[in-house]
């Protein structure tokens, strides 16, 4: 998948799913926004700081975070890029529960 990093859409990210499995994983996108709901540089910053500060803090899961490092360290990233970010993910999540349901019911048929 690919994410526009800039308003004119020239600059993308490219975001595999292993990616969005990883911030699913830690909840990395969880509360970023500001209090008024904001997406900022300061919402990326703070992002950035929770990967580095998780990343320093344990041995084992370090490589799976640094499998997200490219993504938020890429040179094109900006508040822009991580408000597509999340609704890249949002819409990943929602397919993802789609499917989920639609095996369920199909595991409840059989």
């Amino acid at each position: 998948m690919k994410i526009n990093a800039n308003a004119s859409g020239t600059r993308t990210i490219e975001v595999t799913e292993a990616q969005l499995q990883i911030i699913r994983k830690y909840s990395l996108l969880d509360r970023i926004a500001n209090s008024t709901g904001v997406i900022d540089e300061d919402s990326l910053n703070k992002l950035r700081l929770t990967v580095r500060s998780l990343i320093a803090s344990q041995t084992m899961a370090s490589k799976e975070l640094l499998d997200i490092c490219p993504i938020l360290y890429h040179e094109d990233m900006k508040a822009l890029g991580l408000k597509n970010l999340i609704k890249c993910y949002t819409e990943w999540m929602t397919n993802c529960e789609t499917t989920a349901t639609a095996d369920e019911a199909t595991s409840t048929n059989e």
